[in-house]
């Protein structure tokens, strides 16, 4: 075991935990309208709550156990042998350097997140009850397979060879078409296109992305699982990236419309980090500020031409920031992995190509299972007990209606 290691994997376990309460929380919260706010906030707690359960309970050994390419084993079933009190000749796995304990807890923060992200898509008309089902019937359905093929030993993807450094297309691009599949079964907005639909708190909406974005740096950094340079690397691509995120966007804006909001600036962040989750140890730091810029552009694109073209009420732009971003941040990693590129893979337009493929062949495969999961989600969920809440709640607003509570009494 190296402390240094345990010391800063468990930072950025704490860091990735920072995303989800009070960071998401708080970006998806300043995105709804003052009625549904509450709403939104307790179902992103409670989601990331369930999820870290059944994380425990089965799915990190569905993940990280050897199986097959498409889901891993039951020999970690409640971390069973990762923990025995008092058996001093069982001493505790290692991961490396750091106890398997902590790689489980880390990856528990990501599940978390994950299934944490989709709730912003169906925001301000789906049941609690039902955006609970939702979340653990797709987690075990979606998340799961996708993790193990992508990032298991023996997972099919991986050893394919297809790159995802910290979670770009298990996190980002599988979040972002589930929502959109969860969005377009659950149904518009009452209003929407016939009336606006603003942020009620765009302060609030900057605390949760700035958040966000401080956490982001045990998201991809403590992807390293070790404090060394590949970590470092990670941290300054995060930055990096980010940076030119908000840069692109307010660019854009500006040439588009006129002027540059803060909606604008903080949603380019989000889609720049978006864009260097899966290359941040892979490639070089000049590599991270094309991929943010380009990442950030394309989710600009994601959440106004696409956004209309789908016709698909996702409230807050789920699969227009994540799934498109993550698209881009996913090829453009198999491009700036080559050698010639500044990134440590082999030299060579053949190479660059094949890792290319083989990066789309992945964006591909998430897709397909990401959708086609939710929409059995959706579909068993909507039967069972209800996807929407009644048209009278929603008018009302779900923070009343739902929880008993208003973020802004009278």
């Amino acid at each position: 075991m190296d402390k240094s290691d345990l010391v800063w994997t468990l930072t950025s376990t704490l860091l990735v935990w920072l995303m989800c309460v009070p960071g998401l929380a708080l970006f998806y919260g300043g995105l709804a309208r003052k009625r549904h706010a509450l709403s939104v906030m307790t179902q992103v707690l409670a989601v990331c709550a369930l999820i870290t359960v059944l994380w425990f309970a089965y799915g990190y050994s569905l993940v990280f156990t050897e199986g097959f390419g498409g889901l891993g084993g039951w020999t970690r079933l409640g971390l069973a042998g990762l923990y025995r009190p008092g058996d001093a000749a069982a001493p505790l796995p290692l991961l490396g350097t750091i106890p398997e304990l902590l790689f489980a807890l880390f990856q528990a923060t990501f599940a978390a997140i994950t299934c944490g992200l989709i709730t912003g898509s169906m925001a301000e008309r789906t049941r609690f009850g039902a955006a609970l089902a939702f979340a653990g019937l797709w987690f075990t359905l979606g998340y799961l397979p996708i993790a193990h093929m992508v990032w298991a030993g023996d997972g099919w993807l991986h050893l394919r060879g297809a790159l995802d450094f910290a979670g770009g297309t298990v996190v980002h691009i599988s979040a972002g078409v589930a929502g959109l599949v969860g969005a377009r079964w659950v149904g518009p907005r009452l209003g929407y296109g016939r009336e606006a639909m603003l942020p009620h708190s765009l302060p609030l909406n900057l605390t949760g992305a700035a958040l966000l974005w401080v956490g982001w740096f045990g998201f991809n950094g403590g992807s390293a699982l070790a404090a060394n340079g590949q970590a470092v690397l990670a941290a300054a691509n995060t930055l990096l990236a980010a940076a030119c995120g908000v840069l692109a966007w307010a660019l854009a804006e500006r040439v588009l419309k006129g002027h540059a909001s803060l909606l604008g600036a903080a949603s380019g962040a989000i889609a720049g980090l978006v864009g260097i989750t899966p290359a941040a140890g892979l490639v070089a730091p000049g590599a991270a500020l094309v991929i943010g810029a380009l990442a950030s552009w394309a989710a600009l694109w994601g959440v106004s031409g696409l956004k209309r073209r789908l016709g698909v009420d996702d409230a807050f732009d789920v699969f227009g920031i994540h799934a498109v971003g993550g698209i881009v941040g996913a090829v453009l990693t198999g491009v700036f992995y080559c050698a010639d590129l500044g990134g440590p893979g082999p030299a060579g337009l053949g190479a660059l190509l094949r890792q290319t493929w083989l990066q789309i062949e992945a964006v591909l495969v998430s897709l397909a299972w990401a959708g086609a999961s939710a929409a059995v989600c959706a579909l068993l969920v909507d039967r069972l007990m209800g996807l929407r809440a009644a048209p009278d709640e929603e008018r009302q607003g779900l923070d009343a209606a739902e929880h008993g509570e208003t973020a802004y009494p009278d």
